[in-house]
């Protein structure tokens, strides 16, 4: 009797984030992840929406701005920021200068000046006068914060992000906008209060909210979400 060969066509789904090979049967959530469909096993979705995966069933084709996928992948970005982000109290406050908090007593120099607080304690810093050291000394602050990692985050599946990074005039105030096609994150550094950090100024989902000069970016970040200007990337 002739042995009879059995030949399958069946290929085995492989789980991108535990790398596990799925059971028969066993069916995988497709996820979007650096532009490519990754299958998820059911133990693993979780952990990939933590990371900042989509779901391919609300956030089909994410580079695309089409109407009818922009409420769902809106909704898990807010969900999803909520649960990385947690602003502390100066995050409520309304949007604004602080410079108008501050009096600036300059020094020559050494190319700073020293904001002095009208009302309650401040911690002061000597603050650079020139928009370049401002720029850069606001990154430096801003990458050692948390928000890098919100960046990175986002940036894995919406895809590098356009920085802006202006220096408030005649303010020790410097705004960083970090911007992609469906979404943007503004955030504000008191370079005369290093000690208050970097907060969440405020967010949105339309680029025409920013102003012209935030749409021009100036600097770029990498993939771990850090950020640094044109001239030295």
């Amino acid at each position: 009797m002739t042995p009879r060969e059995i030949r399958t066509d069946d290929v085995t789904a492989q789980c991108a984030v535990c790398g596990r090979s799925l059971l028969r049967g066993e069916e995988p959530e497709h996820y979007l992840h650096d532009g490519k469909r990754r299958d998820v096993c059911g133990l693993c979705t979780g952990r990939a929406e933590r990371e900042g995966w989509i779901r391919e069933a609300e956030g089909a084709q994410i580079g695309a701005r089409a109407a009818r996928d922009r409420r769902g992948l809106i909704s898990r970005l807010r969900q999803w920021q909520r649960s990385r982000v947690q602003p502390g109290p100066e995050a409520a406050e309304p949007n604004g200068s602080l410079g108008d908090e501050l009096r600036a007593s300059p020094h020559a120099s050494d190319g700073l000046f020293t904001a002095q607080p009208q009302g309650g304690e401040r911690h002061v810093h000597a603050v650079p006068t020139s928009d370049e050291l401002k720029i850069t000394r606001a990154l430096e602050l801003f990458n050692v914060s948390e928000h890098p990692r919100t960046v990175a985050g986002v940036a894995r599946s919406l895809g590098p992000p356009a920085v802006a990074v202006l220096p408030v005039d005649n303010s020790s105030v410097v705004t960083v906008t970090v911007a992609w096609e469906l979404c943007w994150y503004r955030y504000e550094v008191d370079l005369a209060d290093e000690r208050g950090g970097v907060r969440v100024a405020d967010q949105g989902y339309e680029l025409d909210e920013l102003t012209e000069s935030e749409q021009i970016a100036n600097a770029a970040a990498d993939d771990r979400g850090v950020l640094q200007t044109a001239a030295s990337a």
